[in-house]
């Protein structure tokens, strides 16, 4: 089942304390004004597909992008396939602190959490 916003299909949701982290870590590299989160999927990683994930608030032409908790998602049209309806988490648990993408699409996954199949 698709993730939408407003009737619209969204490549990527972004849970809100993701959205704290990136607008946290965006401070803290001096972006100020409109703050997102670039996602990517590039060849490479254990099963063949990785993560690709960079704080910006440089938008680019082909992007398709999402806002959600007052920070724009932004999606390269390669990437969209791969990402519909994957969910941006972020754990600070005992197991590890990071970003964490749930994505309905990958097949397989490695233990590193940043690379998968479909």
């Amino acid at each position: 089942m698709a993730i939408t916003q407003d009737g619209v299909e969204l490549g990527v949701k972004i849970s809100e304390l993701a959205a704290k982290k990136i607008k946290y870590f965006a401070e803290k590299d001096g972006l100020e004004g409109d703050v997102g989160v670039r996602v990517a999927v590039k060849g490479g990683g254990c099963s063949g597909l990785t993560y690709d994930l960079s704080i910006t608030s440089e938008e680019r032409e082909s992007d398709k992008i999402v806002e959600q908790h007052g920070v724009k998602v932004m999606v390269d049209k390669k990437s969209y396939i791969f990402l519909v309806g994957t969910e941006l988490e972020f754990s600070d648990g005992l197991n590890g602190k990071g970003f964490v993408f749930v994505n309905p699409n990958a097949k397989k996954t490695c233990g590193c959490g940043t690379s998968f199949s479909v």
